[in-house]
């Protein structure tokens, strides 16, 4: 059985905030990474949306995350996402 991946992420506030990884992939020359937020068993509800971000590396070897800005860009990485998941995922289409 295949272990999950968590990721926490800090917010503005400091506050923890827990994901699990789905996947990473380059495309167009830049890294993304795809996270979804894991189940709030508290209120018995599950996710229902992906979150992407940019991988960026520094100089020193360090990776971050960066939030995707330009609009474009990010409806270019959900649809590699979901081009490299169909098999995995059933999407819904707008």
């Amino acid at each position: 059985m295949e272990e999950e991946s968590k990721v926490v992420l800090l917010d503005d506030e400091g506050m923890e905030h827990e994901f699990e990884h789905l996947d990473t992939f380059e495309y167009n020359g830049e890294a993304y990474v795809v996270l979804i937020p894991t189940a709030n068993e508290e209120e018995g509800t599950e996710p229902d949306e992906v979150l992407i971000f940019r991988l960026v590396t520094d100089e020193n070897g360090e990776e971050a995350l960066y939030a995707i800005d330009d609009e474009a860009e990010l409806d270019m990485a959900f649809e590699e996402f979901k081009n490299r998941m169909k098999d995995e995922f059933d999407f819904e289409e707008d």
